[in-house]
């Protein structure tokens, strides 16, 4: 299996994006990026992993405009790995409008298993596609933020972001 990967850089620090033959399997945010690289080689450790060609450049920039200008949308081809129902959590989180949050009981409910709350917790911070899977839309109960793999302090300035970001005109 090959896994191509390109890094860049945008206000919340080093962007990882990688993608299969299918499509981008991992968006990381992080500090480092010999660790986005390691934490790569770890989730694909048979994989080969050459850096990504000429199409990452788009896809960087998409990733970048998003964290920059969250009404902006991000689309991208996705290769979605996890179980059944950490896709079903997955899903239900491209469905949470931008700007918005839920709390974990509030998606879980949303997925129809509403006593698996600590389920649909450990499916959002398992998400390895950051910003294109929006767990970070996802808080406690009483709204304060919770975790977040790529750190609480980005998470809210995410929420700030899309919160403020203009809502894009339709057509």
């Amino acid at each position: 299996m090959e896994v191509r990967y390109a890094l860049g850089e945008c206000s919340l620090g080093t962007i990882l994006v990688a993608a299969s033959e299918k499509g981008v399997c991992a968006i990381s945010l992080g500090s480092d990026s010999e660790q986005l690289v390691q934490e790569l080689l770890d989730r694909f450790p048979n994989a080969d992993l050459p850096p990504g060609g000429e199409d990452f450049d788009d896809w960087i920039a998409s990733v970048v405009g998003f964290v920059e200008t969250p009404g902006a949308g991000l689309s991208l081809p996705l290769d979605i790995r996890g179980s059944a129902f950490q896709q079903r959590v997955w899903q239900a989180l491209t469905e949470i409008p931008l700007g918005t949050t839920l709390s974990y009981t509030q998606l879980a409910e949303r997925i129809g298993s509403p006593k698996a709350v600590r389920a649909v917790a450990s499916a959002c911070a398992t998400n390895t596609i950051a910003l294109a899977i929006p767990c970070h839309r996802v808080v406690r109960s009483d709204g304060s933020l919770s975790g977040y793999r790529w750190g609480v302090e980005r998470k809210r300035m995410l929420l700030e972001r899309e919160v403020n970001a203009p809502t894009p005109l339709p057509g």
